[in-house]
């Protein structure tokens, strides 16, 4: 079996797609069942040169290179991200991680973008199967594509392998590195779905009520300048008597930006947390809160979408716009030891449910599904 594996997100591993490529690209290609072929634009086993420059560069790479380039070379061609080929050239199959840029109109404000999620969407309607990474997503698609159930999979993702508990030197170190104290932590998109004015005003709300400083920390950065797309958190903060500061500055105020971190830093960041909160509007999947539950450390997420599905018991749910449950449930966990201690041990728990290497293979088993179906 001969596998093209599009590999567009193979150099970007900070964001979802990315990771979802990289650890599955790396499950593949360590198979000896099956031969897999990277088709990418500047490294992989097939180099696929853009042909086109500018805007259109990367629709004409999905839509006329790599189907191009694929005939008659793979059995099978899979795009790991929202993007297949209107008209192919084998059995192809997408992943699809969530559908924000159909649920969120700012997000496809304009014409260009309106065109390429409808192509995208019509293409997807013409694959030959779809993964999914969330039964949330499933539905999603279901919903909103008019694609029937019984051709789309559900196969999880899951977390590096750096993300488990950390030694407390570790930690110490990176906390000297940031000069942290206690603190409640966020780790994410600043993205208007990810609902970070409500992590700040829940926050608002439990400075007030606590006996001992803690700061709220965000690591994050916007990705454009799109405020209808990325709203700035910082005036959100200094609106609801906030004080903040950026990057190392001090452990006064009550906000820190900590902006991009690099990715060695996560583990201990997540480690060092007295509670990590998620209040996200919409995710497929949600890779931030069970990298945390991975790390040990006490769990809040918003009920909404996928996350209630992927955190499970691991974690306290809450509603994500409802800022005063949001912050009950903090400092519910900051001052039950009990309760902190329980998080910890159902979120790792919960984490171990999820594997890389069972995602390669339910993968792999779709293949099959897929071709004894188009043979």
């Amino acid at each position: 079996m001969r596998i093209g594996f599009n590999g567009w997100f193979l150099d970007q591993p900070y964001v979802g797609s990315g990771q979802y490529a990289h650890h599955l690209w790396r499950g593949l290609a360590a198979r000896e069942d099956l031969t897999c072929l990277t088709f990418g634009p500047t490294h992989g086993d097939v180099v696929v040169r853009l042909r086109r420059w500018g805007p259109l560069a990367k629709v004409w790479y999905e839509q006329v290179d790599v189907p191009r380039a694929a005939r008659g070379l793979v059995d099978l061609l899979h795009y790991p991200y929202f993007a297949s080929p209107l008209v192919k050239t084998c059995p192809t199959i997408v992943t699809i991680h969530d559908l924000i840029p159909l649920l969120f109109p700012e997000y496809s404000a304009s014409p260009a973008m309106k065109l390429y999620n409808a192509l995208i969407a019509l293409a997807a309607r013409r694959a030959d199967a779809i993964i999914a990474v969330s039964e949330q997503t499933r539905k999603d698609i279901i919903k909103h594509l008019r694609i029937p159930g019984e051709r789309i999979y559900v196969t999880y993702e899951a977390v590096g392998e750096a993300f488990h508990p950390q030694d407390d030197i570790v930690v110490e170190v990176v906390k000297r590195k940031y000069g942290l104290g206690d603190y409640v932590f966020y780790i994410g998109g600043l993205n208007r779905h990810k609902n970070v004015q409500t992590l700040l005003a829940a926050f608002a709300r439990l400075r007030r009520q606590l006996s001992r400083p803690y700061q709220l920390v965000i690591a994050g950065r916007a990705h454009s300048h799109n405020a209808r797309v990325f709203p700035d958190p910082r005036p959100m903060a200094s609106s609801l008597g906030l004080t903040w500061a950026e990057g190392k500055d001090t452990q006064s105020v009550d906000v820190r930006f900590l902006g991009f971190v690099p990715e060695e830093d996560k583990p201990a960041l997540y480690a060092g947390a007295a509670v990590f909160v998620y209040p996200s509007l919409y995710e497929g999947f949600g890779f931030c809160p069970l990298e945390a539950m991975a790390t040990g450390v006490p769990v809040i997420s918003s009920r909404a979408a996928s996350l209630a599905e992927i955190v499970g018991d691991g974690g306290l749910l809450v509603e994500p716009t409802d800022a005063e449950a949001m912050a009950t449930a903090m400092l519910m966990v900051l001052k039950d030891t009990d309760l902190a201690r329980s998080l910890r041990e159902s979120g790792l728990r919960q984490a171990a449910r999820f594997s890389w290497a069972r995602t390669v293979d339910q993968t792999i088993a779709i293949y099959h599904r897929v071709l004894r179906a188009t043979s």
